[in-house]
């Protein structure tokens, strides 16, 4: 049985970001649970880019007409809401 292939992954960091990485006993793994807790994050309309492109805005817009944002009054998270199971 043969083991699974790893392939190395290198990324710069400045000397603030280096610092903190310094006392932590397996890197390694830190920036591997790291990475996948954050891709686990990723907003699904934009996918981490923070910004959406023309045709994902007026897919958006169409969205929006039936959806509204609110804020949870237990934890202020902001969620949507689908407005046409509301009425």
């Amino acid at each position: 049985m043969s083991k699974p292939k790893h392939e190395i992954i290198t990324f710069k960091a400045d000397e603030t970001l280096l610092a903190e990485l310094k006392g932590i006993p397996n890197r390694s793994e830190f920036i591997r649970q790291a990475v996948l807790l954050a891709l686990n994050s990723l907003c699904p309309l934009c996918r981490g880019t923070g910004s959406l492109t023309p045709d994902q805005q007026n897919h958006w817009r169409k969205f929006a007409a039936n959806h509204s944002i609110a804020e949870c009054n237990d934890c202020q998270e902001v969620y949507l809401v689908c407005d046409a199971t509301e009425k």
